[in-house]
């Protein structure tokens, strides 16, 4: 598996490299590949998603996107990754595939000693009661793109504008807000693309 690092990325010209990347797996041009990012301040509404989940976007870009999902935000001190697999190698197995980011993320907050965990019939990982990171998904010919995101720096502020995933008594945290303390972005970049690999790199 590859991973790519692409900084802060606009979701747009992101949505089209996904794209790209999807079209050269398909072809058999590239490996199963990793983009791990940033995105500028945008909500992002999923093919399941309801606009009145978006509170006040206070001037935040908006976008409807054809992941799956509900409402969610994306910002810099986000970690956001679109993994581009080839799924058909994988059994087609989509609620597998969740349950596997899944896992890689409960992982990664393990190596900062924290508890991540499921909550039954509610997709992505949670911290307690509070959401850390969203997934949302589609796939085209059982590649898959789009991915997940999880909430690195202690400013999450953007999500007060919105009801985090549709979820209503949910609240958002991130690991810098857990910990109480300052952590690496770069090092945390690192240390997903770790775990993600142990799980889906063979």
């Amino acid at each position: 598996m590859e991973v790519l690092r692409l900084g802060l990325l606009p979701y747009k010209e992101a949505f089209e490299r996904q794209l790209l990347f999807v079209e050269k797996r398909l072809k058999g041009e590239i490996p199963d590949t990793l983009l791990l990012l940033e995105h500028p301040a945008v909500i992002t509404l999923g093919r399941s998603g309801k606009k009145e989940n978006i509170l006040n976007s206070n001037k935040i870009e908006v976008l409807e996107v054809n992941r799956g999902g509900d409402v969610t935000c994306h910002f810099p001190g986000q970690i956001v990754g679109y993994p581009i697999l080839d799924l058909a190698e994988r059994d087609k197995d989509i609620h597998k595939y969740l349950r596997d980011i899944e896992e890689a993320l409960i992982n990664f907050l393990a190596a900062y000693k924290i508890k991540g965990t499921r909550i039954e019939g509610k997709t992505g990982v949670f911290a307690g009661k509070d959401k850390i990171a969203s997934i949302g998904i589609a796939v085209k010919q059982w590649v898959s793109y789009h991915g997940f995101a999880v909430n690195i720096k202690k400013d999450i502020s953007v999500f007060d504008s919105v009801i985090p995933c549709g979820l209503k008594g949910i609240k958002a945290t991130s690991l810098e807000l857990l910990l109480n303390k300052t952590i690496d972005l770069k090092e945390a970049c690192e240390r997903v693309a770790r775990e993600f690999i142990k799980i889906f790199g063979n």
